[in-house]
């Protein structure tokens, strides 16, 4: 019997994005918050460090739903993000509007739900 996931775990990778995005810590701020209240998560709280002028930028919301976290590396044009979101949150709302509000080129997505087989333990 299959049973329905806990929530779903979506990591992005964002390449091509202009270096000023990606070190603009009030954009990434805001753009990560506005993703998790347009997927219809509740934002506990958040924490995010610029790495200094024209340098990355790292940060976490943390969700009732779980987290997003972003790291950003201006000098390559590319962003890791991670999105964890479970209940009625959507994650794949979120990841759409963070990779389109960064302008990212190219956006490669991998999806994995979690908690499909509660109960299991690993061995060993």
């Amino acid at each position: 019997m299959s049973v329905p996931p806990i929530g779903l775990h979506v990591l992005l990778d964002l390449h091509q994005v202009e270096p000023g995005v990606l070190a603009d810590l009030g954009r990434i701020e805001a753009v990560l918050d506005e993703a998790a209240r347009a997927a219809g998560a509740h934002v506990l709280g958040g924490h995010f460090h610029p790495f200094g002028p024209g340098l990355g930028v790292t940060g976490v919301l943390l969700l009732a739903e779980s987290h997003i976290s972003i790291h950003t590396w201006p000098e390559h044009g590319y962003a890791a993000v991670d999105v964890f979101m479970c209940g009625k949150a959507e994650a794949m709302t979120a990841a759409r509007l963070i990779g389109e509000r960064l302008q990212a080129l190219r956006v490669e997505v991998r999806e994995q739900a979690r908690g499909t087989e509660i109960g299991t333990e690993l061995n060993g």
